[in-house]
């Protein structure tokens, strides 16, 4: 029989069970708005929050639970929004506070909640604190990490730490002193010792929260404490390191006192209001510390999104995860990508295999116990744009440039970020001149640097949809005619290799490639700067080119006009619009899913349903390639094969990522497919 889908109507979040019991976010499906990417209201070829609260009933539609916005405020945009300037403002890039405001209320409307960033391990270089600082102001620099040089003349950083981005963690300033960023040099690093630091982000979690946010996604939630002492680490290429050893600048215990304190302040709030930990850890056992029945109530699953396309990889992965969150009675997280990795479509090969696997790899995500993450643009199987022209290019690792000496400012350090940055970027030779203070919009520079490497690469080519095939059910085994791609294809080389790219993170790309332009010091003379650092291919536009919604051509309904990064031309075929209706599409695939996921009791949530198992779900004995579990009622197969598998059928079959054949007693997986039972 070939299984179709049926409409999905539009749902509330908060019909489901778990919501009614106040722990809606124990199975909650949580949409990632990448806000510059998403819908743009006003014609500046940006997406905005107007632009976002225009296009919440598609979430609705989409049957998910909560949206996830990257940051909207106040920012100089040297690394996508994640160098905070004032963090109670909405940058006008995006719209105003009154914008913020209504986009919460019509969310909560449709039953939607929303989930912001908030940025607490650094500020942007033009955040009033640290222009306070450069000028000299007494005590000012206490609450960032400034530290004398090493050497005769203190030339040397006070460590051997590296940048996230690359090259050293510390830069200099004029008057001889260092300050520590782990990230960009525009993104200095709070001292979390200092009560001014605690103080002022237990007031912006309340600001935002009297608006009525439902919660926060906290960035780089295991580095605001570092080691006492600042210890040398004695070797290279740190960021390969992150999440696999114990480093003195991430995961140190002095962070989950901060959490607990944040716990208190988010519980003191009515509606479960929640944190969500973006997290590196050495092991599965020190992320669970992150969601302690005191701490925050989720962390974000990074080693999912990093396995690769193979079956028993998958399991150890899921097992570990569980078995290290139950044991702290928290749920997991599932993501398969977001803004700093590339599309899970390409990922896991491109062309029609990629996008076969990738709604598998969807299906398997949303039937594990726990909460599911989705990145905007993958219910519509959106392939990484890997042919961007390089004039178009925004990410800051795609082309470093020299970086000129901070001087000492002599500026006003009253409230408010100001256009001039402490610290101005020179170009390279050849170069054009990169956007300095109050660039306009269109030139401003896209977030992040550091190269990103793909997480479970296969060959790396992009293509539009291939073969899709929806769920329902019919008496009689039948073959499957299913309509191909929704686009035509069309190869494309992806760029870069290494380590894997860190996850739901503003400026975390893993990896130690290429070394960051110093700045020169000693207070007075000639600024001094290293040598100039090779251009590097930053990966992160590719997977933040604005979604298509609708039409026959570019902008694909984005907004009036263009849009910041250009859309590939077959993205016609791949619009909500294309898509919605067609049973074979991937949207209506996610949609149908998300729909059984509320309906099925066995789904989401970990306690869901009697079992042996305190998590609610079974191994059983499957073929090679191929897993096979069950939750209450309800069951999962995944063939990871690319041929079809025969097996005895472990139920009903009730969607499928591709047409399945059965005659009730066995069935016929398809390759590279997951089809979900009902018992």
């Amino acid at each position: 029989m070939t299984h179709e889908s049926t409409a999905v109507g539009l749902a509330s979040a908060y019909s489901n069970a778990t919501t009614a019991s106040g722990d809606w976010w124990r199975d909650a499906v949580i949409y990632q708005v990448y806000v510059r990417s998403f819908a743009d209201s006003d014609g500046d070829g940006i997406g905005d929050l107007r632009g976002v609260r225009s296009r919440l009933p598609h979430l609705a539609r989409l049957g998910v639970d909560a949206v996830w916005l990257t940051p909207f405020y106040v920012s100089p945009q040297a690394d996508g929004g994640y160098d905070v300037a004032d963090y109670r403002a909405v940058d006008p890039l995006f719209g105003d506070l009154a914008d913020a405001d209504e986009l919460v209320r019509a969310a909560h409307e449709l039953g939607l909640r929303v989930i912001v960033d908030v940025v607490p391990n650094h500020t942007s270089e033009q955040h009033p604190w640290f222009r306070a600082a450069l000028a000299g102001e007494p005590g000012a620099r206490e609450r960032y990490l400034f530290r004398r040089g090493r050497g005769a003349d203190g030339s040397l950083p006070p460590n051997d730490w590296e940048s996230i981005f690359g090259g050293p963690a510390w830069t200099r300033v004029a008057d001889g002193e260092w300050y520590l960023h782990l990230f960009a040099p525009e993104q200095p690093d709070l001292d979390w010792t200092h009560p001014e630091v605690t103080a002022e982000f237990d007031s912006v979690l309340r600001f935002w929260l009297d608006l009525g946010v439902d919660g926060f996604r906290i960035d780089v939630a295991h580095g605001m404490v570092k080691a006492d002492g600042l210890p040398d680490i004695g070797r290279g290429a740190q960021a390969t390191l992150i999440g696999t050893e114990p480093l003195p600048f991430f995961d140190q215990d002095g962070v989950h006192e901060i959490h607990r304190a944040w716990r208190r302040l988010l519980d003191s709030y009515e509606g479960a209001r929640i944190g969500v930990a973006e997290a590196w850890a050495p092991s599965s056992e020190r992320l669970a510390l992150y969601v302690r029945p005191d701490e925050l109530h989720q962390a974000f699953n990074f080693r999912f999104l990093n396995c690769p396309w193979d079956p028993g990889a998958m399991r150890t992965v899921i097992d570990e995860s569980l078995s290290a969150t139950t044991a702290v009675g928290a749920p997991t997280t599932w993501v398969l990508s977001n803004h700093d990795v590339v599309r899970h479509v390409t990922r896991y090969g491109g062309g029609a295999q990629g996008l076969a696997r990738a709604r598998a790899a969807a299906m398997l995500m949303l039937s594990l116990p726990g909460s599911a993450y989705l990145y905007q643009g993958e219910e519509l199987g959106l392939p990484e744009v890997a042919d961007l022209p390089p004039e178009s290019r925004q990410d800051p690792a795609f082309r470093r440039g020299r970086r000129q000496q901070i001087p000492v400012p002599a500026v006003d350090p009253a409230p408010g970020p100001g256009p001039a940055a402490p610290g101005i970027i020179a170009p390279r030779p050849g170069e054009p001149t990169p956007p300095q203070s109050a660039p306009s919009p269109h030139s401003q520079p896209e977030s992040g640097a550091g190269p990103q490497p793909h997480a479970c690469c296969g060959p790396q080519t992009r293509a539009g949809a291939g073969p899709e095939a929806e769920p329902g059910a019919g008496p009689a085994p039948e073959p499957c005619t299913a309509p191909q791609a929704h686009a035509p294809t069309r190869p494309q080389a992806e760029t870069g290799t290494g380590p894997q790219a860190q996850a739901c993170c503003g400026p975390e790309a893993v990896t130690g490639a290429g070394p960051e332009a110093e700045m020169g010091g000693g207070a007075g003379g000639d600024p001094l700067t290293a040598p100039e650092a090779d251009g590097q291919d930053g990966l992160r536009d590719g997977c933040r080119v604005p979604i298509p919604w609708a039409g026959a051509e570019p902008p694909y309904g984005f907004g009036p006009v263009g849009s910041w990064l250009p859309q590939p031309p077959e993205w016609a075929g791949l619009s909500v619009a294309a898509q919605t209706g067609d049973p074979h599409s991937t949207l209506e695939l996610y949609r149908a899913a998300l729909e059984l996921r509320r309906a099925m009791p066995g789904l989401g949530a970990p306690e869901a349903g009697p079992s042996p198992d305190p998590r609610g779900m079974r191994w059983l004995p499957s073929p090679d390639g191929v897993l096979l579990f069950t939750r209450p009622g309800f069951a999962c197969t995944l063939n990871t094969r690319p041929e079809p598998v025969e097996l005895p059928a472990p139920g009903r079959p009730v969607l499928s990522s591709a047409p399945v054949q059965t005659d009730g007693r066995t069935v016929r997986l398809p390759p590279d497919s997951c089809t979900w039972w009902a018992f």
